[in-house]
């Protein structure tokens, strides 16, 4: 008998936990201290930045982790200080800084790093960044002090900007309340902002040395340097208010705001096979569509395209083939024997997307493309292949790809896109704040494709494909924990991914996507578990075969398919997302809990009728053997309050057939 999963890996897959946030208050000013850096910076209940942080990005963009030491903390009513010493040490070198930090009531913040290589370090970025967070800022008025000291009025971006909207900055204010002004001034070097949703981060990044700099650089040994960001309020400072931790929130099922886009789920090449294992477990999973990866640069042909035939043919779901070619100038020449293969197999396909391998690789806007096939060669080379079959097109990394080089959307039957939530940060509460950009990317990609040409996500999971930014691909994570741009990521295994996975489904409904297409069957970016060249902690020790929780939320969700979406209004909500649909006069409500507190929900007009299944920390064992968890699981809904424990998720059944 296997011992009982830890709740650690229940939550998120891995032994290795995070430390808590320290929050700071000196007046109505308050911090959040994470791990040396500053988070959730407050004015009362205002949220001034969503971060300030010092960072070393290797040559690869990852992002080196940060140990402390000698760290000093004095917190008085007024007033609060930090210091600490901080390694940063990768294999591209090791550096060290000391940091000061000091609040006081008026509202002011300095954070100073003073660092010092200790070998020479090759870095894409060392220094501050600072992040403005999206919500309420998006469009809003923007006043930017250049480095030469002439001042512009300007806006946050409101639909993504591919490029940076302001460089060679020295301070940025904006208005956080009325005649209430925040300045945060930068020194050191010079800075410039990104639109970083670019990457579904939830948050505008100012960061430090301007992209067209070279990069990556070298910092020598023993060359010191000092960097500074200072934050400065105008204005009568609002008081600072009580905080409510576990409000009660309400939710009211209201009437139709649309359909339910059809869910799928990806298929790597490699995990085709091993997917077939598990016939029973991919029916009762039952996704409506499947993106069907062909990668001809690794000589993909026959063999794939047999498996995902007989994966259809278990499933039914449709077939979509995403072909990224080798980008020679004859792009019918690669796709022919594709077609030829899929016409000897009698494989029908649903749709096929075509892109060159060299769009596997970021190019920075403004930057040369290389030379390759252009968009009308590849695309009309697909139709040739493809004769009568519908044609996707976009990009298969990553939304900043297709929003620097976007197709003409007259030549598409839909335009597509992927994401990845671990670009810039992998701890538990940026990732899932990832969501909140998700209806700014679909909202810019409807803006410059057209309203009328459908948009399909996918496959979108919480690990990383493939890397289009660094000078190799993923990175390693032997350790089994939070990693940028790793395609391990344990949480994959636990309730944040169900939680996650619920909150960028009802994103994607809202904003009218057409179907949306996650992780895949078996692997690391899987639903069901097997074994493989990575640890999966709890798992790894169960004799027969298991699934993970999100295995539950995309066997629910694919039956919603095409269902009429229904509104669900809010009230007291905090860190709750929900997703309710009507088939065949039974509605359904998903409710996903996407912290790691406790959060109590309270369902107005249920009917007597009402029943639950709830997937959480207690339940995950039961969750991870039976296949048939939420059926078998359900029962009466005795009140109208439902309390969600960390990442837990709900459905509620409602018959309006009485």
């Amino acid at each position: 008998m296997t011992s009982a999963a830890s709740l650690a890996v229940r939550l998120c897959g891995t032994e290795e936990l995070e430390a808590p946030l320290r929050t700071l208050r000196a007046g109505s000013l308050s911090v959040a201290f994470d791990n040396g850096a500053l988070r959730y910076i407050h004015v009362g209940t205002i949220e001034i930045l969503r971060g300030i942080s010092f960072l070393v990005r290797d040559e690869n963009w990852g992002t080196c982790t940060t140990v402390l030491d000698d760290l000093r903390i004095d917190e008085r009513p007024d007033a609060f200080a930090i210091e600490y010493r901080a390694t940063c040490a990768a294999t591209s070198g090791r550096l060290i800084y000391r940091a000061r930090v000091s609040g006081s009531g008026d509202g002011a913040l300095s954070f100073v790093a003073e660092a010092e290589p200790e070998t020479d370090v090759l870095t894409n970025r060392t220094g501050f960044v600072v992040l403005h967070p999206i919500e309420g800022l998006a469009g809003k008025p923007i006043k930017v002090l250049h480095e030469d000291g002439h001042d512009e009025l300007s806006f946050f971006p409101d639909h993504i900007d591919p490029k940076c909207p302001f460089t060679d900055i020295r301070a940025l204010s904006h208005e956080i309340a009325p005649g209430i002004w925040a300045t945060c001034t930068m020194e050191g070097d010079a800075f410039e902002i990104e639109d970083q949703r670019n990457w579904s981060d939830a948050s505008y990044k100012t960061y430090v040395r301007p992209l067209r700099r070279p990069w990556p650089y070298r910092l020598p040994r023993g060359q010191k340097f000092t960097q500074a960001v200072r934050l400065h309020v105008s204005g009568t400072l609002p008081a600072g208010t009580s905080e409510n931790r576990n409000p009660l929130i309400n939710l009211t099922i209201g009437g139709p705001v649309g359909r339910v886009p059809r869910t799928g789920v990806g298929v790597a090449a490699d995990e085709a096979k091993h997917a077939l294992e598990t016939p029973e477990l991919l029916r009762r999973m039952a996704p409506q569509w499947m993106v069907c990866q062909v990668d001809l640069r690794i000589a993909h042909g026959q063999d794939e395209l047999e498996s995902y035939a007989a994966l259809a043919r278990l499933t039914g779901a449709g077939v979509v083939l995403e072909i990224v070619t080798k980008g020679t100038r004859d792009p019918f020449g690669e796709l022919a024997p594709v077609a030829d293969a899929v016409h000897s197999l009698g494989l029908k396909l649903e749709a096929v997307s075509v892109f060159p391998a060299q769009d596997m690789t970021s190019v920075q806007p403004g930057a040369p493309w290389p030379t390759m096939p252009s968009f009308h060669e590849s695309y009309s080379a697909a139709r040739r292949a493809f004769p009568g079959i519908a044609l996707g097109g976009g990009m298969a990394a990553y939304f900043t790809e297709l929003n620097r080089k976007r197709p003409p959307a007259e030549a598409l039957d839909y335009v597509t896109f992927t994401t990845c939530p671990s670009v810039h940060a992998a701890d538990d509460v940026s990732v899932m704040e990832t969501l909140q950009a998700i209806p700014h990317l679909i909202r810019s990609a409807h803006a410059f494709m057209g309203e009328r040409l459908p948009l399909r996500i996918g496959p979108i999971q919480l690990g990383c494909r493939e890397n289009p930014y660094g000078r190799k691909s993923t990175a390693p994570n032997e350790a089994n924990a939070r990693v940028c741009l790793s395609r391990i990521d344990p949480r994959q295994r636990g309730l944040f991914n169900a939680a996650w996975t619920v909150g960028y489904f009802a994103a994607c409904a809202r904003e009218g996507i057409e179907a949306v297409a996650f992780g895949d069957f078996a692997g690391p970016f899987g639903q069901i578990h097997r074994k493989a060249d990575f640890v999966q902690p709890w798992y790894d020790q169960q004799d027969g075969p298991t699934v993970y929780p999100a295995f539950h939320v995309l066997a629910g969700l694919s039956k919603l398919g095409g269902a009429t979406l229904l509104s669900v209004g809010t009230s007291g909500c905090d860190g709750v997302v929900t997703i309710a649909a009507e088939k065949d006069r039974r509605v359904t409500l998903w409710v996903a809990n996407l912290t790691a507190k406790t959060q109590s929900v309270r369902l107005s007009d249920s009917p007597s009728s009402a029943r639950i299944a709830l997937l959480g920390a207690e339940q995950f064992e039961r969750a991870a053997t039976d296949p048939d968890f939420m059926e078998s699981s359900a029962r009466p809904l005795d009140d109208q309050s439902i309390s969600l424990g960390a990442y837990a998720v709900a459905r509620v059944d409602l018959d309006r057939s009485s």
